[in-house]
């Protein structure tokens, strides 16, 4: 198998990251694969934020428990409980993926955060793409929050990806090949 589908078939979600932080070398290398990905006419709606401030993310991470613990349906906050209580599972790193909000700009923004996702796997990092992200910045705090990460104006939140090194590993998901449908000729 050669390394590309190698990457692709054995990455998985990580939710249990060290507090070790990500190497300047490493950070460049996602961007890399960030700025590589394919957008529809090369517009490229999106605005790539990387955050290394541990505080800023565990101020993101606390609003995000509290704001779902006010939902009624109880399960996302009792996952997350079971979990750890973090939703960003201790990342020393996330990357937010903004968009324009033109006709592709989500599909874009999620082939930025797909390459960062491999990239990260290729380097001996683990990462969860996470959109519940999204809590914090629609939160009570939103606006704080926003602007602490200096979204772009006409931008909003696409995805996110929290980065890091991995406490411990688990297998990928099986592949469902039911999901597949052949149309032969």
């Amino acid at each position: 198998m050669n390394e590309v589908m190698k990457a692709i078939t054995d990455r998985y979600t990580c939710r249990d990251f060290s507090p070790e932080s990500l190497s300047d070398a490493d950070v460049q290398a996602l961007m890399t694969a960030a700025l590589a990905a394919p957008s529809a006419m090369n517009k490229m709606p999106w605005q790539v934020i990387v955050v290394t401030d541990k505080g800023l993310i565990d101020e993101m991470d606390a609003a995000a428990m509290q704001e779902i613990s006010g939902w009624d349906d109880k399960t996302a906050h009792n996952r997350m409980k079971e979990r750890g209580g973090k939703i960003f599972y201790n990342a020393p790193c996330m990357i937010f993926i903004t968009n324009d909000g033109s006709e592709y700009s989500a599909l874009d923004g999620g082939i930025v955060t797909q390459n960062i996702a491999l990239a990260a796997h290729s380097l001996g990092l683990g990462s969860v793409i996470c959109g519940m992200a999204r809590i914090p910045l629609n939160g009570a705090k939103g606006a704080d929050f926003q602007k602490r990460l200096q979204i772009p104006e006409g931008h909003t939140f696409g995805m996110s990806i929290c980065v890091g090194k991995a406490n411990s590993g688990k297998a990928p998901h099986e592949h469902d090949t039911g999901k597949i449908t052949y149309i032969k000729g």
